[in-house]
């Protein structure tokens, strides 16, 4: 038996036991009728609605709504309600701000911090990267250490405020908070400290704090400690199992006390690229691993998450080695058992997620920092200069539709009812047929 068969056998005998438990992200009802968190209610850049326009005019734009200052969070949506947030480019002032779904006039517009000292910042990030989640009747802000807050959607007053929870964020804060039962579950992973937070969301206060493993990160220099990543919820065999992917480690803990479950020791500088999974299996980005010549690469881990303790030497399926990324800025979306990126060096590509295989790959000229979403078919691509592509979902390199906007993208849009949710540098779109 040859390596490929191997693999492919153990990926089909992974998937086989499966069978008898799920794994998916536990958030409550439909992705076409809410967007709760980034990359949806899933957390998975999937959508369910079917009627998103492939060519873009003013017959199609419902509105066009401009959002002050500076933010690169996604907008989430409840009910007749989407929230971003936005900052000055100081850091100073922090906002919520909330538009009508329908009509694209702001609700609220809501200052919920004035921070007297701010973290440094990466020149492509802002104060205001986080995306929120959102629930019936509250929508929960994060912004790193500058703070995390709870709103109430009704009256756009402020619930609580939690100011506590600190880390050196060198690059400013860019990892989203995560809806879970009675909690919201926050990372903070930097140069000084690393650990993941989960807080009582009727009132802000810590309910439980778990520190990362000091010894995997002791080889890698100060600046490659901290990580952006957001977890996903899955659940195995009926255990519900929080994934966090650090710039050193993966782990899984139990989402409800934060203890560990299991591990693998097989990460690397600066994780951004959330993890995701199908069929069982989950996938993640590594950050970048710095080869003997000196160039820098990126790995890409197939595992089954069923497990406990350090599974690093029995649960890997398989492990694709990237030298066109020095980093994963965006998350992939896996749709069919096939997975689509594009990496920092702009290579678009098309990966088996059976064998990690590459199927297809082009050249692009733009960088990707929005992650992609599939819908009704399509994959949908958006770029930092505004460009906008779907490509039909498959194993061929097939263009759907291209459309450019007026100015750069950065923040993953929100899909649904018939409708897509952008924002760009300056403004927040709504796009559909109805």
């Amino acid at each position: 038996m040859n390596l490929k068969t191997a693999l492919l056998f153990s990926f089909i005998v992974i998937a086989f036991i499966v069978v008898t438990f799920t794994i998916g992200c536990k958030q409550a009802g439909s992705q076409d009728k809410n967007w709760t968190h980034f990359r949806g209610s899933n957390l998975n850049g999937i959508a369910e609605t079917e009627n998103i326009p492939l060519k873009w005019d003013d017959s199609v734009i419902k509105w066009k709504t401009e959002i002050h200052d500076k933010g690169y969070s996604s907008p989430v949506v409840y009910d007749n309600q989407i929230w971003v947030t936005t900052a000055k480019a100081d850091g100073r002032e922090i906002y919520a701000v909330c538009i009508d779904f329908q009509t694209g006039k702001i609700v609220y517009d809501i200052k919920v911090f004035a921070p007297d000292e701010v973290e440094i910042r990466n020149s492509i990030n802002t104060y205001a990267t986080p995306t929120p989640c959102i629930e019936k009747g509250f929508v929960y802000v994060h912004y790193g250490s500058i703070g995390t807050a709870c709103i109430n959607t009704a009256n756009g007053s402020i619930v609580w405020k939690q100011t506590a929870l600190k880390c050196k964020q060198v690059h400013a804060a860019a990892s989203s908070p995560v809806i879970y039962k009675n909690l919201i579950i926050l990372h903070f992973e930097s140069t000084d400290v690393r650990y993941i937070a989960a807080l009582d969301k009727s009132n802000g206060n810590l309910i439980w704090k778990t520190d990362r493993p000091e010894e995997p990160y002791v080889p890698l220099p100060t600046f490659g400690k901290p990580a952006f990543i957001t977890p996903i919820i899955i659940n195995v065999k009926g255990r519900d199992m929080l994934i966090s992917n650090g710039s050193a480690i993966c782990q899984a803990f139990d989402p409800g006390t934060g203890k560990e479950i299991w591990r693998v020791l097989d990460g690397a500088e600066t994780t951004i690229a959330m993890p995701f999974t199908e069929n069982g299996v989950l996938f993640w980005y590594t950050g970048f691993n710095v080869a003997d010549d000196g160039k820098q690469y990126t790995d890409l881990l197939a595992i089954n998450p069923d497990g406990e303790g350090d599974i690093t030497g029995t649960n890997i399926i398989w492990k694709k080695k990237d030298e066109t990324s020095d980093n994963q800025m965006l998350s992939p979306v896996i749709k069919d058992g096939l997975i689509y990126t594009v990496t920092t060096r702009n290579i678009m590509m098309c990966i088996d997620a059976a064998t990690g295989e590459e199927i297809w790959s082009r050249r692009v000229t733009s960088h990707y920092n929005a992650s992609p979403l599939y819908n009704n078919g399509n994959i949908w691509f958006f770029t930092v200069k505004g460009e906008v592509m779907a490509l039909k979902a498959g194993r061929k390199y097939e263009v759907v539709s291209y459309n450019q906007m007026d100015s750069g993208i950065w923040a993953t849009p929100a899909i649904l009812r018939n409708s897509m949710i952008m924002r760009t540098e300056n403004y927040l779109y709504r796009i559909g047929l109805e």
